[in-house]
C-alpha cells in the first residue's frame, strides 16, 4: 500500500497491520522486526513511516471515567475529536490541544504535542497520568512518573520508538462553556509582536499569525490572538460547514506572489483591534479542521512544515534573521504561526524550551531543502531546535546538536532492546 504523512512527502510502499486485541499485537511483535506504530497519519513527515507499520485505530475504546477527578482511561487509538464528542457536553475539555483534533491519543503522547497555552501549562504529557506500553516481545509495562519513569519520559515525545502505547490515563479539565472570548490585536512588526506576547503572559491562550514575507519596517507584522474560556454558555458546539480541497490542485497555485498577496490582504482585513469576540472552541483551536484535505493545497509534490523554537533571549534576533532570509528567498508560507513557550519538561526528546516557536509550511520544490539547511544553521547558532513531529529532512548532526538528551534516549532504547524492533524512516535518518 502507498503510505505518507500529512505533508504527503515522502510517499512509500508499506505493509500495514491492524489488531483487535493486544494478544494478537504481541504475537505479531515477536515475529517481526523493524516496525512503527501509525495512528491517524497527522505527523507531517516520516516519523510514523516505515516499510512495516502497525495501525492503532482499532484500539479505540473509552474504558472508564471518574467524574470527581476528570480522569479518563482510553485506548491509544481514540482520537481527540472522539474524546471531545463524549466529554464536552458533560463539561470537560482536554487541558492541552494542538492545532487539530484529528490525532490519536497515542500520537499526542508520542509527539508530546503542545497548544496555545504552553506558556501556562506545558505539553500534552502534563495531562498524562500513566499509560500501558507494549515492548518488543509482547510484554506490557505500566509507565508513569513514579513507575518505570525512564520509559515514561522516553515515550512522551519519543515518536513511537519505545513501543506501542495500548491504553492511557488522562486528566481532563472542567469548563463552563464551549466558547472562548477572543481578543485580536494587530502588531505592525516583530518587535511589537514580541512585546505583546510578554505583556500578555497571563493570558490563558495566545498565538499569532505572522506575515513571513513582509520586509523592512513591516517585518514580522502579525495578528495576535488571545483567548480566555467563557464562564457561561452552552456546552454544545455550533454546527460548522466543512470545505473540501479538490484533488489534483497544481503546485504553481502557491508561489511567492500569491502568498504575498494573500498575506497582505489577510493582514489588512484583520488589522483592527477586536476585544471580547465570542468564538467556539472549534473555531479558536482547530480552524483548519473545517477544511478537509487542506494538505492538498500544496500540490502533488506535497509540503513540509518547518517548526523551530528559539530560546527567549535569542528569539528576537534569531527570528529577525530567519524572517529576512525567508522574505529574500521568496519561499514564504501563508500558514505561519508564532507561539510563546514556557519552560521545557523532563522528557528526553520533547520539543519545547522556554522561548518562541515559529511554524511555517513550505511546498516541496527543488531549491527548498538547501534553503532549509541554511535555516538550520541559524537555528543552531541561536540555541534552538526543530520539532520531530513535523520534520522530514533534518540531518543527524543538527538533531544531535539540538537535542542534548538524545544519548540518554538511545541508551534506554538499547536497555529495553527497543532499537531491535521499533524504527521509522526518521529514526534511521537521525541515528536513533
Amino acid at each position: 500500500m502507498k503510505l505518507t504523512g500529512w505533508g504527503r512527502f515522502p510517499r512509500i510502499e508499506a505493509r500495514g497491520r491492524s489488531f483487535d486485541n493486544q494478544e494478537a499485537l504481541g504475537d505479531y511483535l515477536k515475529s517481526t522486526e523493524d516496525c512503527i506504530a501509525h495512528g491517524m497519519g497527522r505527523s507531517y513527515g516520516d516519523s510514523a513511516l516505515n516499510e512495516q507499520v502497525i495501525f492503532t485505530r482499532r484500539f479505540n475504546k473509552i474504558l472508564s471515567f471518574e467524574p470527581q477527578t476528570g480522569t479518563v482511561v482510553c485506548e491509544s487509538g481514540v482520537s481527540l475529536a472522539e474524546l471531545l464528542e463524549v466529554f464536552l457536553p458533560r463539561g470537560w475539555f482536554l487541558g492541552i490541544v494542538p492545532g487539530t483534533k484529528f490525532i490519536s491519543v497515542g500520537g499526542a503522547i508520542a509527539s508530546d504535542v503542545h497548544g496555545k497555552n504552553h506558556h501556562q501549562v506545558g505539553c500534552f504529557s502534563e495531562s498524562v497520568l500513566a499509560f500501558d506500553l507494549m515492548l518488543p516481545q509482547g510484554e506490557v509495562v505500566r509507565c508513569s512518573r513514579q513507575e518505570n519513569a525512564a520509559l515514561f519520559h522516553a515515550t512522551c515525545g519519543g515518536m513511537g520508538l519505545t513501543g506501542v502505547i495500548l491504553r492511557a490515563e488522562l486528566r481532563l479539565v472542567p469548563i463552563q462553556s464551549s466558547f472562548i472570548w477572543e481578543t485580536l490585536i494587530p502588531a505592525p512588526n516583530l518587535e511589537d509582536v514580541v512585546s505583546l506576547f510578554q505583556e500578555s503572559w497571563s493570558a490563558t491562550y495566545s498565538v499569532a499569525w505572522i506575515d513571513c514575507l513582509a520586509k523592512n519596517q513591516q517585518q514580522g507584522r502579525s495578528l495576535v490572538m488571545l483567548g480566555e474560556p467563557a464562564e457561561a454558555g452552552p456546552l454544545t458546539l455550533p454546527p460548522t460547514k466543512t470545505w473540501t480541497i479538490p484533488g489534483g490542485l497544481p503546485g504553481f497555485c502557491l508561489n511567492q506572489y500569491t502568498v504575498s498577496l494573500f498575506n497582505y490582504f489577510y493582514y489588512r482585513l484583520k488589522s483592527k483591534f477586536v476585544a471580547g469576540r465570542r468564538v467556539s472552541l472549534d473555531e479558536f483551536f482547530f480552524p483548519l479542521d473545517k477544511i478537509a484535505h487542506w494538505n492538498k493545497l500544496y500540490g502533488p509534490r506535497g509540503f513540509t512544515q518547518y517548526q523551530l523554537v528559539l530560546p527567549k533571549d535569542a528569539a528576537p534576533s534569531g527570528l529577525q534573521v530567519i524572517l529576512a532570509r525567508i522574505a529574500a528567498a521568496g519561499l514564504g508560507s501563508f500558514l505561519a504561526v508564532l507561539k510563546l513557550f514556557g519552560p521545557g519538561n523532563a522528557n528526553y526528546l520533547s520539543f519545547p524550551l522556554e522561548g518562541y516557536t515559529l511554524a511555517l509550511d513550505f511546498k516541496i520544490q527543488n531549491r527548498l531543502f538547501p534553503f532549509l539547511d541554511e535555516l538550520d544553521r541559524i537555528v543552531l547558532d541561536h540555541g534552538g531546535r526543530l520539532y520531530l513531529a513535523k520534520d522530514v529532512r533534518m540531518s543527524r548532526e543538527v538533531f544531535q546538536k539540538s537535542y542534548p538528551r538524545w544519548e540518554q534516549f538511545a541508551q534506554i532504547r538499547q536497555q529495553y532492546q527497543l532499537d531491535q524492533k521499533f524504527h521509522s524512516l526518521q529514526s534511521k535518518r537521525l541515528g536513533v
